[in-house]
């Protein structure tokens, strides 16, 4: 284990912090449940959660012919983000990306745009044509990759091209009630828990005010402050399934009680919504733990020489603060989890000391939720003996699932076991935010393409999936309650492997982790979908 501490930075585990109107149950009554982390919108994500793909678009891009990528004029866009007016020096246009990068995983076929006002579309730079047009509608065949440009040549000032809807083949009768991809939301039906960290961009929000947020009307959800909470709120009905949400670190009193009226409002009300201060203010490399620091040193909060000590209090004072505002416009906890994070590597020193302690225990929070990684992370420069990515690049297969099994699944199973003492000591439950592999290159280490690509490989390997089995297996053992794995759909690469799999048409037979994560859920009786394109027409392929 010495050769882990030297070799691999602890990745730390958080805590959730749940209210409720009696005291959380202690951990002979916790229930170990799969939840889930679900990515954003994006014009490159492989998981496809609208079928208008428009509403996942990158924001407009300013061109003019001449120059280079991305340098022609500074848009005119109205609240919404529509274009009102093109610049009229020069040929100037905007491009907004649609699938991209995404090696032809994405439906093809007849694509139907549609959008209101005057002014002229077109289709460019990927394998799409258009095969009819008229004022308010084309359709565009898409082949090849399934990428393509969607670029706004001409439109008028007085009546401008808005509320543009790009819709999937299949989809133009149903999307305006149906705006999720049925896959998408087979995918997860079933589990316990979504955890909206990435689809709400909460790490480096800058949200500060109700009016920050994005709206419903918004012309696309691929922006700074993430997807609708209207949006969101719907996903949880469909599938009856609680949702989590973070808020943003920055957010002000009257933001986080529109939230909680607003979740108040329209979540069905079997569904407990799990309320969490931001992401991870333990972990130095976000923008929210560098303002913790900053508020803390200027307040004078916490030792001067360590400001993340005073971060901390900081982080646990205002998670008191939001969960009182949400149980004032519930009225009460009953229908509340509300979650605190906090690093689980050291759990003595900050989840009981600088957490826990400065709260009433059960009568404040009801569980501890942790991100017990399979941590196997490798620098690009390491001191002796602990190997460098270098040297990492040259392992088999076999040697980086012996490190994985031998070592890291021990430290991680270390790091639960902590944890949960420290739950038992204040009465409340464990949960994981965050967890699963984290096989990945660090300071450097992810630049070496020969270790990536073990890495990659590995994470699609049948013992990948052996290893899954025996962290859930340890994760019941200890009394775990709800598990949110991280994440859901998601490319592998060089900046990690966090996808179950890489693409929405992939099954869960053919990855073995993806498939081992299903078996542990449905194991505790859950009745997770065990192939989300059960009863659905197969996507076309290149």
């Amino acid at each position: 284990m010495a050769l882990l501490m030297r070799l691999f930075p602890l990745l730390l585990c958080v805590i959730a912090v749940t209210v409720f109107a009696a005291p959380a149950d202690t951990s002979s009554a916790s229930k170990p449940r799969l939840g889930m982390n679900v990515g954003g919108a994006a014009d490159y994500s492989t998981d496809f959660p609208f079928v208008d793909i428009f509403k996942s678009s990158r924001p407009w891009i300013s061109q003019e012919e001449g120059k280079g990528w991305g340098n022609g004029p500074a848009l005119e866009l109205d609240e919404q983000g529509w274009i009102k007016r093109l610049s009229d020096q020069g040929d100037c246009y905007a491009d907004s990306p649609m699938n991209t990068d995404l090696n032809g995983h994405c439906p093809l076929g007849i694509y139907t745009i549609l959008y209101d006002g005057e002014g002229k579309l077109e289709v460019a730079l990927g394998d799409a044509k258009v095969v009819s047009a008229e004022p308010g509608r084309m359709q565009v065949e898409v082949g090849g990759n399934g990428a393509f440009f969607l670029r706004l040549r001409e439109t008028n000032p007085n009546n401008y091209i808005r509320n543009i809807r790009v819709i999937m083949p299949g989809f133009e009768d149903t999307y305006a009630k149906e705006p999720f991809h049925p896959v998408y939301l087979n995918r997860w039906k079933g589990t316990a828990c979504l955890r909206f960290m990435d689809a709400m961009r909460t790490n480096g929000s800058t949200q500060v005010k109700w009016a920050d947020r994005t709206k419903v009307n918004d012309a696309s959800y691929a922006q700074k402050s993430g997807v609708p909470i209207e949006i969101l709120i719907d996903m949880a009905n469909r599938l009856k399934i609680d949702p989590w949400f973070c808020i943003p670190h920055m957010a002000n009193n009257d933001y986080v009680e529109n939230f909680a009226k607003l979740v108040k409002e329209k979540l069905d009300p079997s569904l407990k919504p799990h309320i969490e201060y931001s992401n991870e203010m333990w972990n130095g490399s976000f923008p929210q733990t560098q303002w913790a620091y900053r508020m803390a040193k200027e307040g004078g909060i916490g030792p001067a020489d360590r400001p993340w000590e005073g971060g901390a209090q900081i982080y646990v004072e205002r998670s008191l603060e939001i969960f009182k505002i949400w149980e004032k416009v519930f009225g009460g906890k009953d229908r509340l989890v509300s979650i605190l994070a906090w690093q689980a590597g050291s759990d003595s020193f900050w989840l009981d000391g600088q957490l826990l302690a400065r709260t009433k225990g059960a009568e404040d929070v009801d569980a501890i939720a942790i991100a017990p990684y399979i941590s196997v992370n490798v620098p690009a420069e390491s001191q002796p003996p602990a190997p460098n990515a270098a040297e990492v690049s040259q392992w088999t297969e076999e040697q980086v699932m012996d490190f994985m099994e031998n070592e890291a699944l021990p430290q991680s199973i270390k790091w639960i076991e902590g944890c949960k003492a420290v739950a038992d000591k204040y009465g409340v439950k464990m949960m994981a935010y965050e967890g699963g592999q984290h096989m990945v290159g660090i300071g450097g280490g992810e630049n070496n393409a020969a270790m990536t690509a073990l890495f990659v490989k590995a994470n699609g390997a049948q013992r990948m999936g052996e290893i899954y089995k025996k962290y859930y297996d340890a994760w019941t053992a200890a009394g775990g309650d709800l598990h949110c794995h991280y994440y859901s759909i998601g490319k592998w690469g060089r900046y990690g492997s966090w996808g179950l799999a890489e693409y929405y048409d992939t099954k869960p037979s053919d990855v073995p982790k993806y498939q081992a994560t299903l078996d542990w859920a449905k194991s505790q009786g859950q009745a997770v979908t065990m192939d989300p394109w059960a009863g659905i027409a197969a996507p076309t392929t290149p």
